[in-house]
């Protein structure tokens, strides 16, 4: 296993790789949420999925619930605390969201995933990866490289430890657009908690990276590894 993969191929949105998996006649739990937008996808592609949906994030959580989707049951809960029955799912994913778990609580997400898996089910595991102009440019001013390190980490030492069989590992990338810094600044500083410690003139300091990068319009691409796990 690796960290980071310089020369990466593959350009394609996540979406499809999820649809070249086995996901019919599956109970499938998806940690970290978030918005739904991939739960709802994974949801209504296919035939006889049942999809749990879990987010430790309480008003996101009464949003998601809203949403009402028949083959759709949401939970308010973190990944470090599953709460589900013993081998009760087929597979699990997580997009980008497991280098959000406190390092401390890590190990413990790990050991959850595999008490819930069924024997030979499957964790779908997606990080970005800290490299890359799209990378360079966010982390000016949202730094979440040792995150993402202690990720990597923890994931690899459950595949030494063999907690989990690593059934594949690849890299893609994703491509971003940007219309201009405003529609970067919506994307990516508007509604984060970090916005309030961002100063005028730190915000012209990003302005001017966004403007290095080209004017106005601007097509980046994001990084990703992926690791699929399988329980013994």
């Amino acid at each position: 296993m690796k960290l980071l993969e310089e020369n990466i191929s593959l350009t394609v949105d996540e979406n499809y790789i999820i649809e070249t998996l086995n996901l019919n006649d599956k109970r499938i739990l998806e940690l970290g949420c978030g918005t739904a937008s991939m739960t709802q996808k994974i949801a209504s592609n296919g035939f006889s999925r049942e999809i749990i949906a879990c987010d430790v994030d309480e008003i996101q959580y009464k949003k998601n619930l809203k949403l009402n989707i028949p083959n759709i049951k949401f939970m308010l809960c973190g990944a470090e605390d599953i709460k589900l029955k013993d081998e009760s799912v087929d597979f699990i994913f997580m997009f980008k969201s497991f280098h959000h778990i406190p390092k401390e609580f890590m190990n413990k997400a790990l050991d959850e995933i595999q008490r819930v898996l069924k024997p030979n089910g499957m964790a779908y595991i997606s990080e970005p990866l800290f490299i890359g102009k799209q990378n360079k440019l966010v982390s000016f001013f949202h730094n979440e490289e040792q995150e993402r390190i202690d990720a990597f980490e923890a994931i690899k030492a459950s595949v030494d430890e063999e907690k989990f069989r690593l059934f594949k590992e690849f890299f893609f990338q994703t491509e971003v657009t940007y219309e201009n810094f405003e529609d970067f600044e919506k994307k990516h500083i508007e509604n984060r908690d970090i916005n309030n410690n961002i100063s005028k003139e730190m915000k012209e300091k990003i302005k001017k990276r966004y403007e290095e990068l080209g004017e106005g319009r601007v097509n980046l691409l994001k990084p990703f590894r992926v690791d699929i796990l399988q329980k013994w």
